[in-house]
């Protein structure tokens, strides 16, 4: 089994921003592999590099506004994960590809050697206190399932 890191971005705060700290606990509930740490982040961008250690495979898990359907879970490796410009990956300042870029040019030795993004598709941004949307609470366990999958 690779070393893997997979990082939950997201904080239960607000709405649909809550995505990846719902994931991390329900991952947090089950035996994962020895080889793979599991973390939570409040906030992604450049945070994400204090994670790095030269996993082989690094999963981030988070909120996503891509235009699909609410719920819609998004399975993306590296190249197809959008940059900022595009659309943004996260309202956590600068997008993951971003980080990660960035990783690979100052700290290669940290950088993980495959990437992938289990995005979910969020619609509620704005609302403080609020919990996750329903069609949100649905795509979770697809989403954990994706996240396992990966680890095979």
């Amino acid at each position: 089994m690779e070393r893997t890191l997979i990082v939950c971005i997201g904080n239960d705060l607000v709405a649909d921003d809550g995505i990846g700290h719902e994931i991390y606990r329900r991952l947090n509930k089950r035996s994962l592999p020895e080889r793979v740490r599991l973390r939570l982040l409040g906030v992604g961008g450049m945070d994400l590099l204090d994670e790095l250690d030269g996993e082989e495979l690094l999963i981030v898990v988070d909120a996503v506004q891509f235009g699909a359907r609410p719920g819609s879970v998004h399975l993306l490796d590296w190249e197809s994960i959008p940059t900022q410009e595009i659309r943004p990956v996260s309202g956590h300042g600068i997008g993951v590809k971003e980080a990660l870029q960035v990783c690979r040019k100052l700290y290669p030795e940290k950088a993980a050697g495959r990437v992938f993004l289990v995005g979910i598709e969020g619609q509620c941004f704005d609302r403080v206190g609020a919990g996750l949307t329903p069609e949100v609470l649905d795509a979770l366990p697809d989403a954990v399932e994706k996240i396992i999958g990966l680890l095979s």
